[in-house]
């Protein structure tokens, strides 16, 4: 409140012992203090009085309350704002995911219905056992009579059992 250093305060003190003397100094600084006490209770006093009545702790309160309101719909807003950015996002890419779907069924019924009309228009090899198949010979030249060798594709099972 007062910008009072110590050399103001001993400047006082010299003034104070000087006019009021030494002996009744102490009981004036006594005096001194219970006023201004008196006067800082007063000003409290009217200071709280004054707020109740204008309602400062309720104002302060209001503000506050409002100030979090606002920091909240902030917040909400940007929740929103982000959600509704993903939600876009997360259809765009279902809705290309469909696309490529569709079309994969399209190509994949295509290709069914094109393989049933080649069943039906191509003839059928013939088996290795009919008449008409020919074998080539490591040479390159055909054999008519020559049969697969399916040796060497079926497995040989030995088993043995000892007694002990």
């Amino acid at each position: 409140m007062f910008d009072i250093g110590f050399f103001e305060l001993l400047v006082i003190g010299v003034v104070g012992l000087l006019v009021i003397g030494p002996e009744r100094l102490p009981e004036t600084l006594r005096t001194l203090a219970l006023w201004w006490g008196r006067f800082k209770r007063g000003v409290q006093s009217t200071r709280a009085e004054f707020e109740q009545q204008i309602g400062a702790d309720d104002i302060r309160r209001q503000l506050h309350n409002e100030n979090v309101m606002q920091r909240l719909n902030a917040g909400k807003e940007e929740i929103e704002r982000t959600l509704g950015e993903n939600t876009s996002s997360i259809q765009q890419a279902m809705q290309k995911e469909a696309s490529l779907i569709k079309d994969s069924m399209e190509a994949a019924t295509q290709e069914v219905k094109g393989d049933k009309e080649f069943t039906a228009e191509s003839p059928r090899p013939e088996s290795p056992g009919s008449p008409d198949h020919r074998a080539l010979k490591p040479d390159g030249n055909e054999t008519e009579d020559a049969a697969p060798d399916t040796s060497t594709h079926e497995p040989t099972h030995r088993t043995d059992i000892s007694q002990n």
